[in-house]
């Protein structure tokens, strides 16, 4: 994508944005070069990648001044897909005046930003049956991306097939849980993947993650979790905890993956809390109005 990126900066220049490419080589170097831009004062870091890509921008510019903003050119691109960002990547390529414009329309909405075990995220924090399947499939070759969320699908269904619920306990906002979970979220926005509204009632800066957690023993519950999820019953589903938090502590036996933005991150047990409005986000003309309880900050 570097040849679409140089033109971008220059679409960008035309309206009076002074835009420096830096291309990252190994993990970790977007949040690196993310907190040098922040120390450099620079108004805004453009995080090109996917949902994991945005996650190491965020752990960089938490509490700066600098803004994040999106450019879609990743896998799944889950963040982009809620705030209705135009996608800059297979298989739905676009126009990059579209991009350009979105950009240069934006707001900045100051956000809240999740921490589970010091490593921050901006949608989810997952444990369970999605994180097992994100442990197997992550770091994926280059050819493997190239197929989008196929393969994704062919993890997730072989996972499932043999994946059995697990001796949890919970502790969310003081309220003790025990029970055997098959997958646990702690969500800062409404999508989940393929899952429309998993965490309808999710807003971005109300200083709460929506918590679920959801019960069960083996395949026969999982089929059942999904089809209340599209069909959008899985709330009032007395086999689903759901409920706005602060604090949540998650421990599991025997011990289950953790995945942050899409990305691996550990084994329970697992801490996870909220910041409230630590990250300033560029949000672009389209985005819900439905995720944010407050007005923005900066109209562009």
């Amino acid at each position: 994508m570097t040849r679409e990126m140089k033109r971008l900066a220059k679409d960008l220049g035309r309206h009076g944005w002074k835009v420096e490419l830096i291309q990252t080589q190994h993990q970790g170097d977007a949040r690196r070069y993310a907190r040098l831009a922040a120390q450099d004062k620079a108004d805004i870091v453009l995080a090109a990648g996917g949902d994991g890509t945005i996650n190491e921008v965020v752990n960089g510019l938490v509490g700066t001044e600098t803004i994040l903003g999106l450019v879609p050119v990743g896998t799944g691109n889950i963040l982009a897909h809620q705030l209705r960002m135009p996608i800059a990547a297979l298989p739905t390529p676009i126009h990059f005046h579209e991009l350009t414009h979105a950009l240069l329309h934006s707001r900045v909405q100051r956000v809240d930003v999740g921490v589970a075990d010091g490593r921050r995220f901006l949608c989810w924090a997952g444990i369970g049956l999605d994180a097992e399947v994100t442990a197997q499939m992550e770091p994926r070759p280059r050819y493997a991306k190239q197929l989008s969320l196929l393969p994704y699908i062919i993890a997730a269904v072989t996972v499932a097939s043999a994946f059995k619920g697990l001796p949890t306990r919970a502790c969310i906002d003081g309220r003790k849980i025990r029970t055997h979970a098959i997958m646990f979220l702690a969500s800062n926005i409404q999508l989940y993947g393929t899952f429309p509204q998993m965490a309808r009632n999710a807003r971005m800066d109300d200083g709460l993650l929506e918590v679920l957690l959801f019960k069960g023993t083996r395949i026969g519950y999982i089929l059942e979790h999904v089809v209340r999820i599209f069909s959008g019953r899985h709330l009032n589903d007395p086999k689903v905890v759901y409920r706005p938090a602060q604090h949540v502590t998650i421990e599991t036996n025997p011990t289950t993956a953790v995945q942050l933005d899409g990305e691996p991150y550990g084994h329970t047990p697992s801490h996870i809390h909220v910041e409230p409005g630590v990250l300033r986000l560029l949000i672009p003309p389209r985005a819900p109005i439905s995720l944010f309880t407050k007005p923005p900050e900066l109209i562009f």
